[in-house]
């Protein structure tokens, strides 16, 4: 598969950063489609820990091209922070922003932190760093784009018109403090010296590199059950999280695009608010959130922990036409002496075997569980597929039976080497 698209099939946290660092080595760029500053990526390289926010996981790989596309939502400020964690690690001559992405602006964090306080127990859960808000600018056609730096009167023409209507919002309904707009001006501005070099139309930049015959490796975002439109709504992103979305948010069309690995934990993890049927409470939850460090790379929110969901994930594999998956974190299933799996929903006499569209109901449902015997035994020091115990490999293939879908990779640790390939899989050999 020349060009992949890597995508989550939970709701998000399912391990790609990981993952798209292994695949790296064979693609030659890595592109990142949407989303904000709000996905963390954690990649683990020799004992030490990297998490990417903004930049794609291949900047880590010495000479791998990097591109965030035009999806993106692009908070300067946090990408400048996020190259001084990087440190010593070269990037000026293979990263790339597109000159379409929309940028985050200080009304937009102002706005969505007020509504989040109005919505008090109905709130959505999220981080509170305006990507939902800069997203809602760019659809009603009044967002400031990456381009507009270069161009300071178009830009501060655009930031005093957008100031003025939402400093009306930010005093009138929220009571809050308004923007200055010279400030504004003057801090991105200020801050266009260190991103406007990197600047480019990514599109074409792409296009021409996939004529070329280069590999891309396209990156995404959260999972496919946070997708605005095929995910839990109202409790998503604000974009399209779904393999779809990566011909939108970089340029490339869908026919350029090979193949789509999905990623998902051997468990079911969520973050923020909404419905989640196979949810653990008390101790067990306790237990998966400390074994797992279930903890947003982000946020460092805690996340809430459950079994396998078998109805999300397959519903997710199908909309994302994935072609091969990855499991992650089989070892935090180690200790396990029973693993429970979701089969479907029962609702009122009703058997579901989709999720249901309205998150009233899937918050009511009762999950159809099968409850498989735990292996008891460490499996991180393992290093081949077939020398895992055969309790782990019956759970793995009824997984592949439950959600239609060729399983390749098991991860059983953070580390690259913590990586199994299973020898039966036709895509084993390509990933």
């Amino acid at each position: 598969m020349k060009n992949v698209v890597v995508v989550g099939t939970q709701w998000g946290d399912e391990g790609k950063g990981k993952i798209v660092d292994l695949l790296t080595e064979n693609f030659d760029v890595v592109a990142r489609a949407q989303g904000g500053h709000n996905a963390g990526h954690t990649v683990i390289i020799d004992g030490i820990k990297y998490i990417l926010h903004l930049i794609p996981s291949g900047i880590l790989h010495p000479e791998k091209l990097c591109v965030i596309g035009n999806g993106v939502v692009f908070d300067p400020f946090a990408f400048r922070q996020e190259l001084e964690e990087l440190e010593k690690i070269e990037y000026s001559d293979r990263l790339f922003i597109s000159d379409r992405c929309h940028l985050i602006m200080p009304y937009h964090r102002a706005i969505e932190q007020a509504e989040e306080i109005r919505l008090g127990d109905n709130k959505i859960g999220t981080t509170n760093r305006g990507i939902g808000p800069a997203y809602e600018d760019k659809v009603a056609r009044r967002g400031i784009r990456m381009g507009d730096l270069a161009y300071p009167d178009i830009f501060r023409r655009k930031l005093e018109e957008v100031v003025r209507a939402k400093n009306l919002l930010l005093e009138s309904v929220y009571n809050c403090d308004p923007i200055d707009a010279d400030m504004v001006y003057e801090d991105y501005m200020g801050i266009s010296e260190l991103v406007l070099p990197l600047v480019t139309d990514t599109a074409d930049l792409l296009n021409r590199l996939d004529r070329e015959g280069k590999r891309i490796l396209f990156e995404g975002a959260q999972g496919a059950l946070l997708d605005i439109d095929h995910g839990t709504y109202p409790f998503v992103t604000s974009s399209n999280s779904t393999s779809g979305g990566v011909s939108t948010g970089t340029g490339i069309g869908p026919a350029r695009i090979n193949g789509v690995v999905g990623i998902s934990k051997a468990y079911t993890t969520r973050v923020g608010a909404g419905p989640f049927p196979t949810e653990y409470s008390g101790q067990k939850a306790d237990t998966f959130r400390s074994v797992g460090d279930e903890y947003g790379a982000s946020t460092g929110r805690p996340r809430r922990c459950g079994s396998f969901d078998a109805v999300i994930t397959r519903y997710s594999c199908r909309v994302n036409s994935i072609n091969t998956l990855v499991i992650t974190k089989l070892d935090v299933l180690d200790q396990q002496e029973a693993i429970e799996v979701c089969t479907g929903y029962r609702y009122r006499g009703k058997v579901f075997t989709t999720p249901p569209m309205h998150c009233e109901i899937l918050e009511q449902v009762e999950p159809i569980v099968e409850t498989w015997k735990g292996w008891m035994r460490p499996t991180s020091g393992i290093r081949a597929y077939n020398d895992l115990p055969a309790e782990a490999r019956d759970y793995l293939m009824r997984l592949g039976d439950l959600l239609e879908t060729d399983i390749s990779v098991v991860s059983v640790g953070p580390d690259r080497e913590e990586t199994l390939y299973v020898e039966d899989s036709p895509y084993a050999s390509s990933l």
